[in-house]
């Protein structure tokens, strides 16, 4: 089993999952950006990782568009070196358009992940030395009105009948890369980590969200990573150079 493997399994089977309401429609990068994810998977994701970052799902425009986590263009393009083709979603709201690679809004939270990596280890070699970021969710979800809906805010059915398909996807990664600690950024991926990966030899840690709707993360977020990985055992400058 490769990272690639389970991406396309559990791709097929989230296709199968129906939403209704407050869900008006959904996008699975896995599907239609599928090239620079792979490519993101075959690049970074060999071998174990010592730390996994786990995000909450793709971010409008981040992931949504290049396929990658925290996937804000630049960032992914000029920092990561990927790029590739990108198509569209099946069925697509006008106010959450697809543009890929050629779409210029920067995704905060991306720019700030990506950022604070960048800063912190100067290339993306040294930085997956040791760590790699997945997301427990790769769908977006959109009300009628365009408006972004996180997986914690889907009714409780369909959250379940969600969870079912992320979490053994996740166990199986997680399986892989066999990390001795996983770091939720957010809340909600760090109670998915703690649930889903119960009983596995390893720790859970959190993180706070560098979203540009989290106040904290304005003030020097890659200044409060520092902080959390300190915390956690982590010491960034053991990190392999």
């Amino acid at each position: 089993m490769s990272l690639e493997r389970i991406s396309i399994e559990l791709r097929e089977r989230l296709a199968h999952l129906g939403f209704g309401a407050p869900v008006s429609c959904t996008y699975n990068p896995l599907d239609y950006a599928w090239v620079p994810h792979a490519e993101y998977l075959r690049r970074f994701g060999r071998g174990p990782r010592e730390i996994v970052f786990l995000g909450m799902n793709p971010g409008p425009w981040g992931m949504m568009q290049t396929g990658i986590p925290f996937g804000d263009v630049e960032m992914v393009r000029d920092w990561l070196g990927i790029t590739g083709p990108v198509s569209r979603p099946a069925v697509e709201l006008p106010s959450r358009a697809v543009t890929g690679f050629s779409c210029h809004r920067r995704e905060i939270s991306g720019s700030r992940f990506w950022g604070w990596a960048r800063a912190s280890f100067g290339t993306p070699e040294r930085f997956f030395a040791s760590f790699f970021v997945v997301n427990y969710c790769p769908l977006c979800f959109f009300s009628a009105d365009g408006s972004n809906l996180t997986p914690d805010r889907l009714p409780g059915p369909m959250r379940d009948s969600l969870f079912s398909h992320c979490d053994p996807a996740l166990r199986a990664m997680v399986g892989i890369l066999q990390p001795r600690l996983v770091i939720g950024i957010g809340r909600f991926a760090e109670g998915r980590a703690r649930q889903a990966l119960d009983g596995f030899p390893l720790a859970v840690g959190g993180a706070a969200h560098p979203s540009g709707a989290n106040p904290r993360a304005s003030r020097d977020w890659g200044g409060q990573m520092n902080a959390t990985l300190q915390k956690l055992g982590v010491a960034i400058t053991r990190i392999p150079l």
